[in-house]
């Protein structure tokens, strides 16, 4: 599928961040057109597997627990600090995840959403400018972020509820109906949690989704260029990392991710590795980043019977 060189797309960084933060600076733009889709991970050089190799060191069980405590706070003060211009608006969605016009069974029928993560609004925004038909529950870790969408002048109540929400322990039936949502958007979202409390999170989604309802996910994938950047003293566990400003990015493997999925009762429709290259215009880099791309649906009652 090609994208023109001045196309955005995940990461969706538009200002400069740390090295080790969500993605890569904002002096960097394809380097080749289009993407690559491959049910393998990315093959990684000697050099990359020897930086790695050498990642053995984890931070102590005190630090671990603090980040676990304070990962709302972290997400709050990342929002403080950025307000609404971190991340670009996603005007990709609608292209990569055709279910968002293609599941319904007429054109004027609505369709209620649910985006989980939903940072200051950079995916809901333009769909809901995109599509009429549309209504989104939007939620969020972080209050500051929340508040931010409330404040949009797109904002209207008629057509989207914003919350905040802790995904792994508030239940989503407290604002959103059960079995009541078409469409889940998980976009680098689940990254940011504990690997032992994913499980949580997608349990309390399922339970607002309709039988027969379609996740559709997108987030860091193994081996992306953002993973092997990160310093001594960052990694947290196998694949999970921390960055300086406190929050967290996990790097999927599909195989972790299909089975964290089955496990909470959601069948895989696709599961893919995305394949991009990028280059930094100032080091003159071209860079390989990796994202996983998929989609699960919950079964109906006839198929889990």
């Amino acid at each position: 599928m090609a994208l023109s060189t001045n196309e955005s797309f995940p990461g969706d960084i538009k200002t400069t961040s740390p090295e080790e933060n969500l993605a890569l600076k904002d002096d960097i733009t394809s380097c080749v057109p289009g993407q690559t889709k491959t049910s393998t991970a990315r093959v990684l050089t000697a050099e990359e597997l020897d930086r790695l190799g050498g990642e053995r060191a984890l931070v102590s069980d005190f630090k671990l627990m603090k980040l676990e405590k304070e990962a709302q706070k972290n997400w709050d003060l990342f929002y403080k600090r950025n307000t609404t211009n971190f991340f670009k608006d996603r005007h990709w969605t609608t292209r990569e995840f055709e279910e968002l016009k293609a599941c319904r069974e007429f054109e004027s029928q609505r369709l209620v959403l649910l985006e989980a993560g939903c940072g200051v609004g950079n995916c809901i925004f333009p769909l809901l400018e995109d599509d009429l038909n549309i209504f989104v529950y939007a939620c969020d870790f972080s209050p500051r972020a929340v508040e931010f969408v409330k404040q949009n002048p797109l904002y209207c109540p008629e057509r989207c509820c914003a919350f905040q929400c802790d995904l792994t322990k508030d239940d989503m039936r407290e604002n959103v109906p059960e079995g009541s949502v078409d469409v889940v958007t998980l976009i680098f979202v689940l990254s940011a949690i504990h690997p032992d409390k994913m499980k949580l999170a997608l349990q309390n989604i399922s339970r607002v989704l309709k039988p027969g309802g379609i996740v559709l996910f997108r987030d860091y994938g193994l081996h992306d260029h953002a993973m092997l950047r990160f310093k001594a003293g960052s990694k947290l566990g196998e694949n999970f990392y921390v960055r300086q400003d406190g929050t967290r990015s996990y790097f999927f493997s599909k195989e972790f991710l299909a089975e964290l999925f089955v496990d909470t009762g959601l069948q895989p429709v696709s599961n893919d590795y995305v394949l991009r290259e990028t280059v930094n215009k100032k080091e003159g880099l071209c860079v390989p980043r990796v994202f996983l791309q998929s989609k699960f649906t919950k079964p109906s009652q006839s198929q889990s019977s």
